[in-house]
């Protein structure tokens, strides 16, 4: 007999880790199934999809605003799916239009299964928030955008956390962008995301002007903010923490190395790891297991 109990949704999971004022949740930048999988093997309970990594492996491209809603949610789905317990944060850029293509977009980031998504205050033209030179929209239109995302959330009445995002510090200011995070959290956002702290200082002053709201750090190495370790961050008041560019970085330099050697030297001996292993880390025998059960005859003999 199948159970009627419902399980609880990757959403309000998140909820509850954030309800944890004594605790922080870290969350690993993932951009693929691969990622996701190497992640959730090691451990963690929170993943986040990271917006530049998302543009970078599915299009090749650095992170210019050129992500569209459909690449973004088309991810976001297919990395949520791998383990529907987990919640899964996700970039959601601008909204990638008005109010009612913001609803839209928080209509889908939520039938997709994602557990939280973020939205900011920048053009739809957009940049990653550590580079240069971003421009803003006004005041009114990022509420809007909140205001979209909260009303849509209501009128499914399917939960989603809702995490806003300002890069106003870099151009107009702490207090306009603190302004602007504050009437966020009441048009509906449950999270406040302040793009862009210069130091440990800025970063507590942050948290402390925001009370009870819980704040998120985004800790990027190589771009505008301090490298905080984990126990900084939560130090500092944070109560979440995303590493977007975690695996890119990593990824990148293992990469780049292999590539080298086998253009320059000619070897081709990969690092040891093994095709089995590498499937093995995507599910190999789970899978398999699972078709046995059904009555599957493809890999009774083993594989």
């Amino acid at each position: 007999m199948v159970s009627s109990t419902t399980p609880e949704s990757a959403a309000s999971k998140l909820r509850s880790q954030l309800a944890n004022k004594n605790d922080i949740i870290v969350c690993p930048g993932v951009y693929d199934g691969f990622t996701a999988r190497l992640a959730l093997n090691a451990g963690f309970k929170t993943l986040y999809m990271t917006g530049a990594g998302t543009t970078m492996s599915r299009l090749g491209i650095a992170d210019l605003g050129v992500a569209t809603m459909n690449d973004m949610r088309d991810n976001a789905a297919m990395i949520a799916s791998i383990d529907p317990v987990i919640p899964l944060i996700a970039d959601a850029d601008t909204g990638y239009g008005g109010p009612l293509m913001v609803g839209r977009t928080t209509a889908a980031y939520i039938t997709a299964g994602i557990a939280a998504l973020h939205l900011e205050d920048q053009v739809v033209n957009k940049r990653c928030g550590h580079l240069k030179n971003k421009e803003l929209v006004d005041e009114s239109t990022f509420i809007s955008r909140i205001t979209a995302a909260a009303n849509m959330r209501a009128q499914l009445g399917r939960d989603v956390v809702i995490i806003a995002r300002t890069d106003a510090l870099a151009s107009l200011g702490y207090d306009t962008a603190l302004t602007r995070l504050k009437a966020a959290v009441g048009a509906g956002a449950d999270v406040a995301f302040l793009e862009g702290v210069a130091s440990v200082e800025e970063a507590k002053k942050f948290c402390g002007d925001m009370g009870e709201v819980p704040c998120l750090y985004n800790c990027v190495p190589g771009g505008v903010s301090p490298v905080l370790s984990v126990m900084e961050a939560k130090g500092a008041g944070y109560r979440v923490m995303i590493t977007p560019t975690l695996a890119l970085e990593a990824v990148y330099e293992a990469v780049e190395d292999a590539c080298r050697r086998l253009k320059d030297e000619g070897d081709a001996s990969g690092n040891g790891v093994g095709v089995r292993k590498l499937f093995e880390s995507c599910g190999l025998e789970e899978a398999v297991e699972f078709d046995v059960k059904a009555g599957g005859m493809g890999y009774e003999k083993g594989i």
